[in-house]
């Protein structure tokens, strides 16, 4: 089945570049574009894409505001967001994701990768490379909004959930931690799910956060 995908930029000539690019994958089909947020949430309320690409500066609602307006209209099933911008700052990479982007991509990351980031945010995963986790940590000690579990509460994961929990904090998707720990991604996705469920998390990314604030992974290290 073909992943629909929504194109939303100020700038028509990156609309056009990306759709020409994206079209030449089989599994891929543009069903759409936008020049806005505003029109990115009418479109995709009429298109119903499974992943919308979202720029972050653009005039009349800007992209953070957009996805946070995507979640509030409860499509079912909601639409995933890839962040793709110019900007590598602070501000737009945790702005975009508290409102609730699965990934975040520069525009100039390799083709290769776009085409990757994709599949990965529609197979329910968060796009959060090493990189980006540390900036997160970073800004969420800064800004002291901890995600705590309460005492004792990590006792409740097992041995192998403890480790997948580790390589979720270091960035790796759940085909790359099946890779490491010699199992089928369904396993780790399942370990994935019963982390979150046990320690009463939204998703991956209070995961990360998690980890590194009960110093089950060190910063750095």
């Amino acid at each position: 089945m073909s992943i629909r995908l929504l194109i939303v930029d100020d700038q028509e000539l990156v609309r056009i570049g990306f759709r020409l690019f994206l079209e030449t994958q089989d599994d891929f089909v543009v069903v759409g574009e936008a020049g806005d947020g505003q029109e990115a949430v009418e479109r995709a309320r009429a298109l119903r894409p499974d992943v919308v690409l979202m720029d972050i500066r653009m005039p009349r609602m800007d992209g953070v505001e957009a996805i946070g307006r995507l979640r509030e209209q409860d499509l079912q099933p909601p639409p995933r967001v890839l962040v793709l911008t110019t900007f590598d700052l602070d501000e737009y990479v945790f702005g975009a994701l508290r409102a609730g982007a699965a990934g975040f991509l520069l525009k100039d990351a390799p083709r290769a990768q776009l085409v990757e980031a994709i599949r990965v945010v529609h197979a329910g995963e968060a796009l959060l490379s090493p990189t980006v986790t540390r900036r997160l940590i970073e800004d969420y000690a800064a800004r002291g909004e901890p995600v705590q579990a309460p005492p004792g509460l990590l006792d409740e994961l097992t041995p192998r959930e403890r480790e997948v929990l580790v390589l979720v904090a270091r960035g790796l998707s759940n085909a790359e931690i099946a890779g490491r720990l010699i199992v089928s991604e369904a396993t780790v996705k399942s370990h994935v799910g019963s982390i979150l469920m046990k320690l009463g998390l939204r998703d991956r990314v209070q995961a990360v956060v998690l980890a590194y604030e009960s110093g089950i992974v060190v910063a750095g290290g």
